[in-house]
């Protein structure tokens, strides 16, 4: 898309909106004009095929506040203090019919003094077409971020509740040792890009306007080497592996992506390290189970224990084992809730153990062990405790 069509299309009036919408608003007019247009609601039309372009470009600029700006004050010095965009032919001699020059909006500040209206549509059409404001070139000096590393971890389950530091081995992209990153063999030295002078970006021209795009040549790094590095074969980079500490937070899961802030590849020319992005394995614990932070366990009970109360002891994620007073009467599969002993929170505060009962049925008995059940079971015979269940499976 060209700068004069840019100019010339009002995203406000295809959405509906005016400039004074609210992003609610733009979004619920998008939202509204693209279920009219879509092609899968309109199959073989070409002009709703158009009109949904047109509806979706529009709101790609008006969602985006950064670029929504851009636009307005794109518009307003074009409509305003410049005479408007399509002039009346009242351009310079010789020219297209605009009543300015497009080689002094983009190329640079205001005869006599700097800041003048050029410069300022300068910056802003470089925002938007993602190229350097006022004619300015971006060097390959400039600070660069490094690389985002990714690697994984496993750890036990005790290490995932609690936290731990582990050591990692990253291997990431760095500056080429043997040419310290200049891509020339050792004794010679890189030489400024004759085309386009060291900047790392050439202008290619469109008629009426120039846009900025990576050197062909030297392709963006504003240096041609002419006796290549025989490590990195010219490309001023390689590879170097180092050792880290790593703090893996307390509570983390199986399966989860951890993200470790400035972990990453180093930056280049005093730019900031990239991130360390660790995906982290658990290994399942052979006592507790977990539920977000609570740790869960089962533990067996015998009849008596659960027909008439008990204190036990279960175990907890290291630490001592605490007393669990069941009550008496207490049925099979029945979970009680131990505060604060369960994994470790990001504040530092701890979740829960959740203790399920599993009533153990005794697999031998001894005589006697058997003359007593029975009479317990001739004590406390009653009703069919399955009559209703099965009054209920027939009425169905």
């Amino acid at each position: 898309m060209s700068t004069k069509d840019y100019l010339e299309k009002d995203y406000y009036a295809v959405l509906g909106v005016s400039k004074t919408a609210t992003a609610d608003e733009i979004k619920k007019a998008y939202r509204k004009l693209a279920r009219k247009y879509h092609p899968d609601a309109n199959q073989g039309s070409t002009e709703t095929e158009k009109k949904f372009k047109e509806v979706s470009e529009a709101y790609d600029v008006l969602s985006d506040a950064k670029r929504r700006k851009e636009y307005d004050e794109a518009r307003t010095l074009f409509g305003s203090g410049l005479g408007g965009y399509a002039g009346s032919g009242a351009g310079r001699p010789g020219g297209s019919g605009f009543p300015f020059d497009f080689g002094d909006l983009f190329g640079g500040s205001a005869p006599g003094g700097s800041g003048g209206a050029g410069e300022r549509i300068g910056d802003i059409f470089g925002g938007l077409f993602n190229r350097g404001g006022g004619g300015r070139t971006t060097t390959t000096s400039r600070p660069r971020r490094g690389q985002d590393i990714e690697s994984e971890v496993s750890l036990s389950f005790t290490e995932a509740a609690e936290g731990t530091t582990v050591s990692l081995r990253l291997t990431s992209s760095s500056a080429c040792a043997a040419c310290t990153g200049t891509g020339a063999k050792a004794g010679t030295t890189p030489r400024v890009c004759p085309t386009c002078e060291g900047s790392g970006q050439a202008s290619r021209n469109l008629g009426t306007f120039a846009f900025s795009e990576p050197c062909r040549d030297c392709r963006g790094r504003g240096l041609l080497v002419d006796d290549p590095c025989p490590v990195c074969e010219g490309s001023g980079r390689g590879k170097s592996t180092r050792s880290i500490q790593a703090r893996i937070p307390a509570g983390v899961a199986d399966g989860q992506r951890i993200r470790l802030k400035a972990k990453g590849a180093p930056g280049e020319n005093g730019g900031p390290a990239g991130d360390l992005y660790v995906q982290v394995h658990v290994k399942p614990h052979t006592v507790f189970g977990r539920t977000g932070d609570n740790l869960t366990l089962t533990v067996p009970v015998t009849f008596t224990e659960a027909a008439l109360g008990a204190e036990i002891k279960v175990p907890t994620l290291k630490s001592m084992p605490v007393t669990l007073r069941i009550p008496e009467g207490t049925p099979n599969g029945r979970t009680f809730r131990v505060r604060g002993r369960g994994a470790t929170r990001k504040d530092g505060t701890k979740g829960d153990l959740l203790v399920t009962v599993e009533v153990a049925v005794p697999q031998e008995l001894n005589d006697k062990a058997r003359a007593v059940l029975e009479e317990f079971r001739d004590t406390v015979n009653g009703p069919d405790l399955r009559a209703d269940l099965i009054q209920q499976a027939r009425s169905e």
